[in-house]
C-alpha cells in the first residue's frame, strides 16, 4: 500500500454549519462548528495514514536542538541515530517466514527504544526523526498514537493488524499509555508477535515502561503482561524542562466571548463552539477521530471554557489537544485560563501527566492563536 507524508486530509466529515444571516460585511460564511461534524474514517485509510503528523513532517535529528544543560537530550540523538542507521538491510526475518514458512526464533533482547520523560521534551520530535532516518520506505514504517493503534486492531480485527504490520521494519508509537487491563493485554500480545516477526518498535511516553498503568487501575493484577511490554525495550531517559515555554512569555489571558466570536467570523477557515456544548459532542465521537473532526481547520475558537466536569471528559478534552496540537491549529478562548481547565484531584492523580501535557500543548497554541485578535481588532 503506497503512502504519501503527511498532508491535510479530507475524511469524509459531514459538517451541517450554515452562514449567520447579517455576517456577510465580517466574512464570506459563518465560522465552522466542531459540535456540527461527524467524521467517518474508512478502515482501509487507517494503516496508509501511519506517518507523522503536520506538525513532525520536518521534524529530523538535525533540527533537534539539545539543551545544553540537559546530556540526556544529545545522547538520545545518538542513540537513536545508531538504532535508525541499524535498521538498514533486508527485513531478514519476515523474508524467512515468507520463503521458508517457518516460525523464527524470538529476537533476544529489546527489540526497542522507550522514550521516556517529562511533557515538552521533544520526544515526539525525537521519535518522528527516527522514523525519517530510517532507510525504509513509507509503506514499510508506520507512526501512530497508542490510541491509534489501538483502533487499528478494532477496526482490522488483531490477526490482520499483525499480518499487516509484520511487513513493516519500524512501528513508532507516541503517547504509550495504558489506561486500563484489556489495552495492557491487547497491546502487550500484538508487540511480542511483531517482535517475533522482526518489526522494531520505538515509543514515547511520560511513564517508565515497567510503570505503565500505575495509579490507573489494578496494575499488580497484570504485572505479567505489562513486565512483557518492558521487555521489548531499552528504556531511555530525556531530562529537561518544558521546551514550549523555555524563554517565552506567559500565555496570553483568555479573551471575551466577543473577541473570540469576531475572530472566528474575520478569519477564514476557523470553527466557533460553545466550549461545554463541545464537551458534550466529543463524548459521541470515537476519539480516533478527533484528528479528522479538525480536518482543514485554520484556527478553533472556543467561547465559555469553565473546569471540566470529570475525568472522562477530561481525558477525552486531552487527545482533542493532541490532535490540534499534532495539527498545529491555534486556539483561542473566552472563559478560565488552560491552567484551570483540570482539578486539583485531576493533577495529582494518575493521569495528571496527561493532564500537564494537555495544559503545556494548549498554552502554546493560544499563543499561536494571539495575532487572530492583535491582528482584527
Amino acid at each position: 500500500m503506497s503512502r504519501s507524508l503527511p498532508r491535510p486530509l479530507r475524511w469524509g466529515v459531514v459538517s451541517t454549519s450554515a452562514p449567520a444571516a447579517g455576517t456577510s460585511h465580517i466574512a464570506d460564511a459563518a465560522p465552522e462548528s466542531l459540535c456540527a461534524r461527524e467524521p467517518h474514517v474508512p478502515a482501509d485509510r487507517l494503516v496508509a495514514e501511519m506517518v507523522p503528523p503536520p506538525r513532525f513532517q520536518t521534524a529530523r535529528f538535525e533540527t533537534y536542538v539539545p539543551d545544553e544543560r540537559q546530556p540526556s537530550q544529545a545522547e538520545a540523538v545518538r542513540v537513536l541515530s545508531g538504532f535508525a542507521a541499524g535498521l538498514g538491510g533486508a527485513h531478514a526475518v519476515g523474508t524467512k517466514r515468507r520463503f521458508f514458512g517457518r516460525k523464527p526464533a524470538a529476537p533476544q533482547g529489546p527489540r526497542g527504544i522507550y522514550l521516556d520523560g517529562g511533557y515538552g521534551v521533544g520526544k515526539t520530535h525525537l521519535l518522528a526523526s527516527l522514523w525519517h532516518a530510517t532507510p525504509a520506505a513509507p509503506e514499510h514504517k508506520a507512526f501512530g498514537t497508542f490510541v491509534e493503534l489501538t483502533n487499528l486492531v478494532g477496526a482490522l480485527g488483531f490477526q490482520q493488524t499483525v499480518r499487516t504490520l509484520s511487513e513493516h521494519r519500524l512501528l513508532c508509537i507516541d503517547e504509550f499509555e495504558l489506561d486500563d487491563p484489556g489495552d495492557t493485554v491487547l497491546v502487550s500480545t500484538l508487540l511480542g508477535k511483531l517482535v517475533e516477526a522482526g518489526v522494531a518498535l520505538a515509543a514515547t511516553s511520560n511513564t517508565l515502561p515497567g510503570k505503565l498503568g500505575e495509579g490507573r487501575f489494578a496494575a499488580a493484577d497484570f504485572l505479567r503482561e505489562i513486565q512483557g511490554l518492558s521487555a521489548h525495550f531499552r528504556a531511555l531517559r530525556i531530562d529537561g524542562e518544558d521546551y514550549r515555554h523555555r524563554g517565552l512569555p506567559e500565555a496570553p489571558a483568555p479573551y471575551s466571548d466577543e473577541q473570540v466570536a469576531k475572530a472566528a467570523y474575520a478569519t477564514e477557515g476557523a470553527s466557533l463552539d460553545d466550549f461545554p456544548r463541545l464537551l458534550e459532542h466529543l463524548a459521541k465521537v470515537h476519539p480516533s477521530r478527533y484528528g479528522a473532526l479538525t480536518d482543514g481547520l485554520t484556527a478553533v475558537c472556543l467561547t465559555g471554557a469553565e473546569p471540566v466536569p470529570d475525568q472522562s471528559t477530561a481525558l477525552r478534552l486531552v487527545v482533542l489537544a493532541d490532535r490540534l496540537y499534532d495539527r498545529e491549529v491555534p486556539v483561542l478562548a473566552s472563559g478560565v485560563p488552560f491552567d484551570r481547565l483540570f482539578s486539583e484531584d485531576m493533577l495529582k492523580g494518575g493521569y495528571r501527566k496527561k493532564y500537564f501535557r494537555a495544559i503545556s500543548r494548549l498554552t502554546a497554541l493560544a499563543r499561536d492563536a494571539a495575532p487572530l485578535v492583535s491582528e482584527r481588532q
